[in-house]
Parts: C-alpha cells; sequence; structure tokens
C-alpha cells in the first residue's frame, strides 16, 4: 500500500549533502516531495592524535563519528577505550563502523541528557576525548571537569556555510510548493536566515532538533518551530504527525 502522509507537501531539507539523502528519501517515500537546499557543509580539520592513554572517547555526531573515529582506532589498545555517543544517531553511526554497545542517552540527544547518565557520574581522574566540530558547546566538558576529568577536545571538522542557489526555491515558496523546513542545527538555521528570504522562513513551520534550536527560531520570528528530534525517523515522524490533522 502507498504511503501518502505527506502528498503534495514540499518540504525543505537543509542537511549537508553528504547527509540529506536519507531524509529526502523517507519524504519522498511518504509521498512528499524533498527539496534539498544545503545550509551547511563539513569540512575535514587535520586532527592532531589524542595526547595519552583514554579512558573514554564522546562523539557528539555521527559527522564526528566519520571525521573522527579513525583517530580513536589509531590509538593503541582503542577496544580498551569506553566509546560514547551523545545520541541514539551518534549511537546508530557508531554501530554502522563496526563499534557496537556505545553509551548513550536513552532520552534527549544534548550534552545535558549525557551528564544526567550514572555511568557519567564518577569519572574523576578518567581521560576523556571529546570528537566534536570546531567551536562546539562547552557544557559537556566542563560538566565533565567538574566531576574531576581530564577533558580533551578533538575537533575533527568544521561546518561552514555553502553558496547554494536560492533562486528555485524562493521560486517554488512563492509558488505554493513548500510547507516546511526542517533544520538540523543552530549553525544551519543562523545560515538559513542568510540565505533566504527571511518572509519565507518566518511564514513556514521549521521543524528542530533541539528546543534550544527552536527558541532561536521564534526569536528571529518564525511562527512555528517544532522540536521533532536529531535523526531522520523522528523528523519524518513529526512531519507525518503535523500535516496528518491539516
Amino acid at each position: 500500500m502507498k504511503n501518502d502522509s505527506l502528498k503534495n507537501r514540499g518540504i525543505v531539507v537543509t542537511r549537508p549533502a553528504s547527509l540529506a539523502q536519507d531524509l529526502a528519501r523517507l519524504i519522498e517515500a511518504a509521498g512528499g516531495r524533498a527539496f534539498r537546499f544545503p545550509a551547511i557543509e563539513i569540512e575535514p580539520l587535520p586532527v592532531a592524535a589524542p595526547s595519552g592513554k583514554l579512558d573514554m572517547a564522546v562523539f557528539i555526531s555521527p559527522t564526528a563519528v566519520r571525521e573522527g573515529l579513525k583517530h580513536l582506532k589509531a590509538l593503541p589498545e582503542p577496544h580498551l577505550i569506553r566509546v560514547v555517543g551523545l545520541s541514539r544517531g551518534t549511537q546508530r553511526e557508531l554501530e554502522r563502523h563496526g563499534i557496537a554497545g556505545a553509551l548513550a542517552a536513552e532520552q534527549g540527544a544534548d550534552s545535558e541528557a549525557l551528564l544526567a547518565l550514572p555511568e557519567l557520574a564518577r569519572v574523576a581522574g578518567r581521560r576523556i576525548a571529546i570528537f566534536r566540530g570546531e567551536g562546539g558547546r562547552d557544557v559537556l566538558g566542563d560538566g565533565l571537569r567538574s566531576r574531576g576529568a581530564v577533558v580533551e577536545y578533538i575537533e575533527c571538522y568544521r561546518r561552514v556555510r555553502p553558496r547554494s542557489d536560492a533562486a528555485p526555491l524562493a521560486a517554488a515558496w512563492k509558488g505554493g510548493s513548500l510547507h516546511a523546513v526542517t533544520v538540523s542545527s543552530a549553525q544551519g538555521l543562523a545560515n538559513l536566515f542568510e540565505m533566504l528570504e527571511r518572509e519565507l522562513l518566518s511564514s513556514l513551520p521549521l521543524f528542530v532538533p533541539h528546543e534550544r534550536v527552536a527558541d532561536e527560531a521564534r526569536r528571529r520570528g518564525v511562527r512555528e518551530a517544532l522540536v521533532a528530534g536529531p535523526g531522520d525517523d523522528e523528523m519524518l515522524a513529526a512531519l507525518v504527525a503535523y500535516f496528518q490533522v491539516r
């Protein structure tokens, strides 16, 4: 039976071009049309190997796994290092790269949720590397240090604003073919407001991964900012639930 829960709905997918395919495919399988418009792109960074022996490695995102895991595997006895993913999506990416049993929060997908785990309550004296993008939040590192851990950040990629052509998307919006926008990060949101007309973004429902991104969207004048979650399945579920009653 054909799934048409998003029939005649145009959804803007702003994930990096290399990461947009899965969400776009889910939208189209549900009968919608995915408008790919990358608001952010990933540039790998040269990485210095973590210094000294590690007890734990935390990966902040699926991209951190793709760009940073090779550096972890190059360390002596990497199988003895406790691996942690910030979210379930990051945990799944670790599994796809052969890392089974990684720790992740069952609920939530941010530093606060991870710090609430019992396994991270007693880390005094433990050496922890946090693999992340350039300029990420310091909440996790600060929290672990306050518990006595020795924390090192490994910044293995940076996020940059791509040079995307906004004209086709603006034309689709003016023609009534756009119905929602999906955003994957606060930086992606900021980039969108530099790349697209403010009226376009303020007039459409915006689906975001976290409440803090929703708060920023509302501050910028978005009329509907809805927290879906960071994963593609969560984003699809939120879109379907929203349009089923409209």
